[in-house]
């Protein structure tokens, strides 16, 4: 009983210096800083555009103002249109996305898999990836039809082939000595696969995950700006068309705070994926 009471006391006595509190002090302040700064610079950005504006230091029909493209918004949000738009951009990234991420990690797969197979495709897969995807647009429309199939194929096309370049590469680099190891042992290939060439490559699929939210938005708002009849790019070619610039910058706002979500919940699975792995 006394030798709890001591482990007890023990664990209630905060084992950290004054160096040590001093530095947690300093680790805090500079957290601190750092987000007041970026918080400072976004709301220096926007007062600075819109003070520009009001001042005539800049056209406010060619580039417009905060004030404006945030009007635009709560005009569309309030006829509903808001929500219709921003749900395509974002269900068809997230289908380009997702789609995209597992083709490219089974084409991966499989260049791992047989050495030959990749020796014969690695001159295509290098041609993809210096093709345009924009070129492709047209293709896409004459097979798949003015729809929404030929906009995530675009996002597909955009991220597919950078996630197999990426993950392949990191199969690769796995340590060889592991898996001779398990060689040694009498593993299979797959369980080869499964128990150390995955688990390994997982910080690079992190990265080709954090690589593709934004590939795979690119490709959609080309698709849209192709195709599409809702969506941020369909705002965006429709105010240029009609010189409404306030739409077009309220848009354009629009998409950098999607991007933004969409790279934090890549980056909560990560941290979600770390504490797993430890």
């Amino acid at each position: 009983m006394n030798i709890r009471r001591v482990f007890n006391r023990k664990d209630r006595v905060k084992p950290t210096s004054s160096e040590h509190a001093q530095y947690l002090r300093r680790t805090r302040q500079v957290k601190a800083m750092v987000v007041l700064l970026r918080v400072s610079i976004f709301a220096g950005v926007f007062v600075l555009w819109e003070v520009a504006a009001r001042l005539g230091w800049m056209d406010a029909f060619v580039t417009s103002q905060p004030s404006r493209a945030f009007a635009t918004a709560m005009n569309l949000a309030r006829r509903g249109e808001l929500a219709m738009h921003l749900g395509y951009t974002v269900g068809e990234t997230a289908a380009g996305f997702v789609l995209g991420t597992l083709m490219g990690v089974v084409a991966a797969v499989f260049l791992w898999w047989s050495p030959f197979l990749s020796r014969v495709l690695e001159p295509y897969v290098v041609v993809l990836n210096s093709i345009p995807k924009v070129a492709l647009g047209p293709i896409f429309i004459v097979w798949l039809g003015t729809n929404v199939n030929a906009i995530v194929a675009m996002a597909i096309a955009i991220s597919v082939i950078v996630t197999v370049m990426m993950v392949y590469a990191g199969f690769r680099e796995v340590d060889p000595n592991k898996i001779k190891l398990l060689r040694t042992f009498g593993a299979t290939k797959l369980q080869v696969l499964q128990k150390v060439v995955i688990p390994s490559s997982i910080p690079v699929i992190i990265a080709a995950l954090k690589v593709n939210v934004g590939l795979s938005l690119v490709g959609t708002i080309v698709g849209e700006f192709l195709v599409s009849r809702a969506g941020l790019g369909f705002l965006i070619v429709y105010g240029g068309q009609v010189f409404n610039m306030s739409l077009v910058m309220s848009s354009v706002i629009l998409l950098s705070g999607v991007s933004v979500i969409l790279y934090y919940l890549v980056s909560r699975l990560e941290d979600y994926v770390v504490k797993w792995r430890q």
